[in-house]
């Protein structure tokens, strides 16, 4: 008995560790879907209906190519992305790359709690409650001094967002007109060109390879834990994008309808277009909830990110297992993103054009942040497991391409 017993723990060693590994892919993926990405991919089914759709479908692949990039450089180097940065290309490229990680997270930030004080207000609530009752939330969860605690925090409330495949199953969209959309796409028109590059710019957020490979460095995992840690990061992929499908195709459905003619710039407006459909319930109660676990995950992980990257830049004491007395600037420079975006939010009344505006802003840094990123898998990984061969062409191919029209649909728009 005893010897089946011992049996018994040595399989359930590797799938306890297994599990144990998960989190850092589905946390930074679920941020991903935040409240910037929700208004955008509203606006674009809105606006032109499931036409875009295609699109967000079909940057699952690239994600995942990026993203696992991250992984495997935390896994077999140890370090940030800022860190290494700093060591292979100097610290003024590295200052260069934590100034766009600031751009990105400061306008990741305030469409954040835009969200939340969003939400708040579809229940009657004054942002003056619900903006500082967020802002403390954050503060408590991260203040734990422990990577588990704050991944389970993060990834319970990020489970709201799963509200988003039941608003687009209420939604009941229909076949004939996504087979249509798909091949009508409107490619001369700036606005939808805008809105093109604002998915991009949503899908690839310069804080999630920053938090990512942070993440990874901080939860300890070691270069045997590669496989699982690809898993983690395809499944969340994935779901992030269905995600951000679910709500375009609500939306767009919505519009079906004619039940709405209203531009879709916030989270009222988005509510109010699919109320008529969804019902009440589908359509402001669990929308509601989906916005706002969406809102305070990508807070917490795009501060969190912005924190470890000035750190391993500036070279302060940086890890969730240190209290806050212990590491005092990294704490500070999380509070300082949480509650300086929070109070910004608070005083402007209007910030809504923010949401795709801070979207086109990420596609622009696209190129600077995945050009750092694939140098470093060029040259700082072990030799066995460094970006080479056809793999390094593919990704350097789909990235240019994809950067190219991001960029590209978010110039035409401005002339």
């Amino acid at each position: 008995m005893k010897a089946e017993a011992q049996r018994g723990n040595v399989r359930a060693a590797p799938f306890a560790r297994s599990i144990a590994i998960w989190g850092p892919g589905l946390l930074v993926m679920l941020a991903d879907t935040d409240a910037g990405n929700v208004v955008t991919a509203a606006q674009a089914g809105a606006q032109w209906g499931y036409r875009l759709l295609p699109l967000v479908l079909v940057l699952i692949p690239m994600l995942y190519m990026v993203q696992e990039l991250t992984v495997r450089l935390g896994l077999y180097t140890g370090r940030g992305h800022g860190e290494l940065i700093r060591e292979r290309f100097g610290i003024g490229w590295a200052y260069v790359s934590t100034l766009g990680l600031a751009a990105a997270v400061i306008g990741s930030l305030v469409t954040e709690f835009t969200g939340v004080a969003g939400v708040g207000e579809l229940f009657g609530l004054s942002r003056a409650l619900t903006l500082p009752l967020a802002a403390a939330t954050l503060l408590i969860i991260v203040a734990s001094g422990s990577y588990k605690r704050v991944e389970r925090a993060a990834l319970l409330i990020g489970l709201f967002e799963l509200a988003f495949f039941v608003v687009a199953w209420r939604a009941h969209p229909g076949l004939a007109a996504l087979a249509r959309d798909a091949i009508d796409l409107p490619i001369r028109n700036s606005d939808f060109l805008l809105l093109v590059a604002a998915i991009i710019g949503a899908t690839f957020n310069p804080w999630m390879i920053f938090y990512q490979q942070s993440a990874t460095v901080d939860k300890r995992l070691q270069p045997g834990d590669l496989i699982h840690a690809r898993w983690d990061t395809g499944i969340g992929a994935a779901l992030t994008q269905c995600l951000t499908g679910a709500v375009l195709v609500a939306a767009a459905a919505a519009f079906a309808t004619g039940s709405s003619t209203a531009s879709l710039a916030s989270v009222g407006e988005i509510s109010g277009a699919l109320t008529p459909v969804l019902g009440e319930t589908a359509g402001r109660v669990v929308f509601g909830a989906g916005v706002l676990g969406a809102s305070l995950v990508a807070a917490i992980v795009s501060s969190l990110a912005l924190a470890w990257g000035v750190g391993e830049v500036a070279g302060y004491r940086r890890s969730l297992e240190r209290r806050p007395f212990d590491a005092g600037w990294f704490y500070a420079v999380y509070a300082a993103s949480v509650i300086g975006s929070c109070a910004v939010v608070w005083l402007a009344s209007n910030l809504v054009w923010l949401n795709i505006a801070a979207q086109v802003l990420n596609a622009f840094l696209m190129p600077l942040v995945i050009g750092f990123l694939v140098a470093l898998a060029m040259k700082a990984l072990p030799e066995p497991y460094r970006l080479r061969g056809w793999y390094l062409g593919l990704i350097v191919g789909v990235s240019a391409l994809v950067s190219a029209v991001g960029v590209f649909g978010g110039l035409q728009a401005l002339m």
